[in-house]
Parts: C-alpha cells; sequence; structure tokens
C-alpha cells in the first residue's frame, strides 16, 4: 500500500507520539509498503526528501514551520495552510490510506481533503488538552472552557475517519467520553523488547530512573521530594533522562531540597546510552499523570524493571500493583517514597519476581502485532483490539 501518515511531531523531536510514528513508519516501511510522512520542518528548511528512520528510508513532505516560544523545542505547520498543504501533497503522492497521528494542525487538513476524495482515514489520538494548557499562555479563568472547545474540535476530524484508535482501553474510553465518540480502538504503540537488555545480576546499588520530557505534567518534583524522603542508609541514586522545559527548574529544586548530589540529571541521550540506563537500574519511576499510554514505562518493563508510577490515566494499564511493581497516589511523594522504599529494599530473590512479571506483561505489547492491526484498518478490515492486559477504572473528563 502507499500510506501517508500525518504528525504534527515526528522526530528529531522527542517524545511519545513521535517515537511511535517512527515506529510504526519503519515497521511500515519493513513490510514494503511505500510510507510517506507529513510533518512540520524541524528547522526553516522545508520541503519534499528521503529521511531514514529506525535504519530504514522513508519519504518526509516537511512543511513550513514556525517555533512555538512558550515551549522548548515545538515547530508547528501553519494551521491557515493546513488544507492547502493537505491537497497538494495528496495530490503528489495519491496515497490509499490516510493515518493522522494528530488532529491539530497536519491531521486536520489531511482529514478533511482525504474525506473529499473519498480516501480511507485512519486517526489516532496522542494529545490531551488538558497537558497543553500550560504551553497556552491564557489565564486560568479560560482553561476549562479551552478544553472544552479543543475536545469538540477533535471530534470534527475524527468523524472523518474510519477508524479511531488510541494506545490503551483506558485512554479510548477517556476519549469516548469527552469527545462522544463510540467504537475507539485500543492499540498499544508497541516496543521491539528484543532491543533492550534484562540484567538479572545481584544489584549493586539502588538506582533510580525516571525517562520523559521534564515538563508540568510529568510531575517530576513529586519524585524529587520522594527521593529527599528516602532514608539515607538506602544510598538511592535518581537518574532523569530527558530535556524540557523544566529541566533547570528542577536542577535548582534538586539543590534547594539538598539531594543534588543524589539526582543526575542527563538531558537528551543517544539510544544507546538510553538503553544502558535502563539495564543500569534497579527500579523505573513514572510520577506524571498524563499518560495515555507510555513508551518508557513499556521500555523499562521490556529491560525487566520494576515501575512504580502514578495510579492515573493509564498506567494501571502497564503496572499492576504487587505483581510488577507499585501504583502510588498521585501527587503524594510519601506515598511514592515508601513504594520506592519497599522495592529497594527486598531481597534479590523477590526482586527478581518483579522483574520476570515486568518481562511477561509487556510481552503482549509487541510492535508486531501493533503493525499488523493498523495494516488490517488500512484495508478496510474489521479489527479486534490485540489483547493486553485489562486495566481498572476509567477517568471521568472534567
Amino acid at each position: 500500500m502507499t500510506i501517508l501518515m500525518g504528525c504534527d511531531t515526528f522526530p528529531p523531536d522527542v517524545n511519545g507520539a513521535a517515537r511511535f510514528a517512527e515506529r510504526l513508519a519503519a515497521g511500515l516501511v519493513e513490510r514494503g509498503h511505500d510510507l510517506h510522512i507529513v510533518a512540520p520542518s524541524a528547522s526553516r528548511r522545508h520541503g519534499t526528501w528521503i529521511e531514514e528512520h529506525e535504519g530504514l528510508k522513508m519519504t518526509a513532505h516537511r512543511l513550513r514551520s514556525w517555533r512555538w516560544y512558550p515551549h522548548d523545542w515545538l515547530r508547528f505547520a501553519l494551521p491557515w495552510m493546513s488544507k492547502a498543504n493537505a491537497r497538494r501533497v495528496l495530490d503528489e503522492v495519491k496515497p490509499d490510506v490516510v493515518h493522522i497521528q494528530s488532529h491539530i494542525v497536519v491531521g486536520r487538513g489531511l482529514a478533511y481533503e482525504a474525506e473529499k476524495r473519498g480516501i480511507r482515514v485512519i486517526a489516532t489520538n496522542h494529545v490531551m488538552p488538558e497537558n497543553m494548557i500550560e504551553f497556552t499562555l491564557l489565564p486560568k479563568f479560560l482553561q476549562k472552557t479551552f478544553i472544552s472547545i479543543a475536545w469538540r474540535d477533535a471530534r470534527k476530524s475524527f468523524d472523518r475517519a474510519e477508524a479511531v484508535t488510541t494506545p490503551t482501553r483506558k485512554a479510548a474510553q477517556f476519549l469516548e467520553r469527552a469527545t462522544g465518540l463510540r467504537g475507539v480502538h485500543a492499540i498499544s504503540c508497541g516496543i521491539d523488547a528484543h532491543n533492550y537488555t534484562p540484567d538479572f545480576t545481584p544489584r549493586t546499588g539502588n538506582r533510580i530512573l525516571f525517562v520523559g520530557r521534564v515538563t508540568g505534567e510529568k510531575q517530576i518534583d513529586v519524585l524529587l521530594n520522594a527521593i529527599k524522603l528516602l532514608p539515607e542508609s538506602l544510598d538511592a541514586r535518581l537518574e532523569i533522562v530527558g530535556g524540557g522545559d523544566q529541566f533547570r527548574n528542577l536542577q535548582t529544586l534538586a539543590e534547594t531540597l539538598g539531594i543534588a548530589n543524589r539526582a543526575k540529571f542527563l538531558g537528551y541521550v543517544t539510544d544507546e546510552e538510553l538503553r544502558q540506563a535502563y539495564t543500569r537500574a534497579t527500579v523505573f519511576a513514572m510520577p506524571s499523570i498524563a499518560e495515555l499510554q507510555s513508551i518508557a514505562t513499556m521500555e523499562a518493563m521490556a529491560s525487566a524493571l520494576p515501575v512504580v508510577a502514578a495510579d492515573a490515566m493509564a498506567l494501571p494499564h502497564l503496572v499492576h500493583d504487587g505483581e510488577n511493581g507499585h501504583l502510588f497516589r498521585p501527587g503524594d511523594a510519601q506515598d511514592l517514597a515508601d513504594k520506592l522504599e519497599s522495592v529497594l529494599t527486598l531481597p534479590q530473590e523477590e526482586l527478581d519476581v518483579l522483574k520476570n512479571a515486568s518481562l511477561r506483561i509487556v510481552a503482549t505489547h509487541d510492535i508486531q502485532t501493533t503493525i499488523s492491526t493498523f495494516e488490517s484498518l488500512y484495508r478496510g478490515e474489521p479489527v479486534a483490539d490485540p489483547e493486553t492486559a485489562a486495566a481498572p477504572g476509567v477517568p471521568t473528563p472534567e
């Protein structure tokens, strides 16, 4: 098939949506499909060229973009050009199917123009307007109105799609409640577990790892406060991998808390350095309250790490309390510290039980299953959502 994938964020951007789009695109190329990416340019240079991602070549249609300065790296394509850009690329590529990874700018234009041409549209949602608030510069009294309008606007693009997907059943139910959609498919972002290296040798230290964007909704400040509350006898060390607008603020917080010597901010790292960080860690911590799935948590699990995560959004889908880690009350540093301590003080045999459970749970999120499911959707075939561990509870959007 000739597949056109529309993204508002794509590598070199570093975030979960971009990583998923890249892996899915590369997997489709590997299976012989003609894959085209439409995404904002990563610089002032724009146009069409061949790019290599995950070692595979695909055609990229990079749109003229502008930098959004309230955000630390975001560049966006011009909204008023979305339909014109879509018409140009669709006429050039003539795809069999369009898969939009975002409904905000690029996906909006593609969905509208593809529907007019009778081209099948598949839509995947990675976005919660609630996560975008801090970058809109809106005053607090307008934020609730913005969220309501944003969800109604999303519905307009999703209604043009033959199928709508999101990474987990919990996220699918959230999306249905927020927009009024029905029949949203839960399809895991998926990972290739073979890329990660579990380590079952006896641990020589207590290393806690966080991987992700260093932004407000990740609640890394809660994690830093939890490190402060851990007994000094544990000699626990925290590594934070990732960059973002809160990087310096959190470094300052670590100094204020007196834990700067125990909290290491690594910033952006190479893929190999990231895999090494997972392998050498003892436990993975994810304090975020806004995860629609969390690729970083899955990568940690594929590295056989126990996980301590906030009991929020889709994280309970991955972290089964007492089985492969623990869930803590969102925003509660003491509860997070207690759950981390419980893992860090386990005998090696009991720690290995948690590590093996992580490997078992993440095995249901194989990227090849994800790719096959999307191929079926692209062909217009009915699909059953891939079997993954069920998650309790569903949040109700404001």
